[in-house]
């Protein structure tokens, strides 16, 4: 399913790139097709200037000439009709018809002859006027301003008039560069952030190299009008990524609860060792109590009633652990805050603690040196907090050397207590420092086997602090010991 979901991905992405390329260069073609039929109009301008010219200088010239000879043509065309009159006059009018064959062809020859001469000779004055027009334009148009060859109003009304045949409507800048004083002239908004945006073509290409200009025109918004021709594809481009997501989502969401199937497996398990220690305990107490020879002394009695209780307190102590689960599944624990001396809780559980440190040759240190102890917490939470602490301290010692424990507290400042309990155990790696505080973490102790626990303790002890508006923070070191801070607001 990935590697369809990414394939799917890859070909849309591929189409659209595919689609963006083929309308830039349908843009492309669109622009460049306008700039030449500009340059050729502008062209055609400048030919017809040229010839309008010339023929304005051409009537001047020759009309003098058919002034003079008006009056000649009227002389003769007088005199021909009077010639024709008076020999019409004197001759004999044909007796019919047929006397017209008796015409004469050659004089038909004639004149035709003489009407080729007429329209080859108009032909020629025609040509010699052209050639002296394109004379013109190849030695003398390239001396006129590009301002009056190509003014910023005529390009304009071309340009927008050759785009909109095209089926262009964008809004354009453009400018008129040379090639030996750069921009001739260019329109406020002409700024083209780069090179490639500007379309740019040669007007009057048959200029000299030297005295070229180039039209260049640059879309202020051309990526919007690529974008609008190929946003239909955004949406499915969109859901697909969205599909993406969600299925990376949902495997990330089964594996997180193949892991905690894992860990919760693991939580029964030890779970099970936990209490079937405690209950075999107080079975075997409790058979001992059925033996008539345990009742009657006093001393097997005693010993059986204090391995009971033990056994018993132990039990509870493992009950109270599982039903601290409750505080995870719930957004706000039922706690009764009330003002605290946090040098005497702490001083109460270090007593009741240092038994167990000393069955193991340690001992601990206390530097109670906050001089405003006072905190607004949960007493049996905050309790269960430091015995927490120094229980993981014990646990996690090292074989080689006796636990040696140490719990201080200070003030860093007017607002704050700071509660430190460092040891000297095994310590842990960068990686587990990390996960220490998830729920269910349990840091790992190798080939023993004696660390027995839920993986529930620092993750209580995080949520306590932070129920109580402070923070914890762990420092440690392999095989170097651990140390936790913690730091709480004081009652005020």
């Amino acid at each position: 399913m990935a590697i369809a979901l990414l394939g799917l991905l890859a070909m849309q992405i591929v189409y659209l790139e595919k689609m963006v390329a083929m309308r830039n260069s349908q843009f492309s073609e669109i622009v460049m097709r306008s700039l030449y039929s500009v340059s050729t109009m502008l062209e055609q301008n400048e030919t017809k200037y040229f010839l309008d010219k010339d023929l304005a200088e051409a009537e001047q010239t020759y009309s003098g000439i058919s002034q003079n000879s008006f009056s000649f043509s009227d002389r003769h065309e007088a005199t021909i009709d009077t010639t024709f009159s008076t020999d019409a006059a004197t001759k004999p009018r044909p007796a019919n018809i047929n006397t017209l064959k008796d015409l004469n062809v050659k004089d038909l020859n004639d004149s035709y002859q003489r009407k080729q001469e007429t329209l080859k000779g108009q032909y020629l004055y025609q040509k010699s006027l052209l050639n002296e027009v394109i004379l013109t334009i190849l030695n003398q148009s390239s001396d006129r301003p590009i301002q009056e060859r190509a003014d910023s109003a005529t390009v304009a009304s071309y340009l927008r008039s050759e785009l909109e045949f095209n089926g262009l409507t964008l809004p354009f800048e453009f400018a008129v560069k040379s090639r030996s004083n750069g921009v001739v002239y260019k329109t406020d908004g002409y700024a083209p952030v780069s090179q490639q945006d500007v379309y740019s073509q040669v007007l009057f290409p048959n200029d000299p190299k030297n005295k070229q200009n180039t039209l260049c025109v640059f879309f202020p918004n051309k990526s919007d009008y690529i974008f609008s021709s190929v946003k239909f594809l955004v949406p499915s481009l969109a859901f697909t990524f969205l599909l993406l997501g969600v299925f990376l989502y949902t495997i990330s969401v089964a594996f997180k609860q193949k892991k905690l199937s894992e860990i919760k497996n693991d939580f029964i398990n030890n779970m099970t060792h936990e209490f079937k220690t405690p209950i075999s305990s107080i079975s075997i107490a409790a058979q001992m109590l059925n033996d008539d020879s345990v009742r009657k002394s006093p001393e097997m009695l005693k010993h059986v009633s204090s391995v009971i209780n033990d056994e018993t307190k132990r039990l509870r102590f493992q009950v109270e652990k599982v039903l601290q689960l409750s505080l995870f599944d719930r957004k706000n624990a039922t706690m009764r805050l009330e003002e605290e001396d946090a040098n005497a809780s702490i001083y109460s559980v270090i007593n009741t603690f240092k038994l167990k440190v000393e069955k193991y040759g340690g001992h601990i240190n206390a530097n109670l040196d906050a001089e405003d102890p006072i905190i607004n917490v949960d007493r049996m939470h905050f309790t269960n907090v430091i015995f927490n602490l120094l229980d993981n301290a014990v646990k996690y010692r090292r074989e080689d050397v006796a636990p040696e424990l140490e719990v201080t507290t200070i003030n860093p400042n007017e607002d704050h207590i700071q509660i430190t309990v460092a040891d000297n155990g095994i310590g842990m790696t960068r990686e587990d420092l990390k996960k220490i505080f998830e729920k269910f973490y349990r840091v790992s102790t190798g080939n023993r086997h004696d660390v027995k626990g839920f993986g529930l303790g620092l993750a209580y002890v995080h949520k306590m602090i932070d129920l109580f508006g402070g923070s914890i923070r762990a420092e440690s070191e392999l095989n170097k010991g651990s140390k936790f801070i913690i730091t709480l607001p004081l009652y005020k």
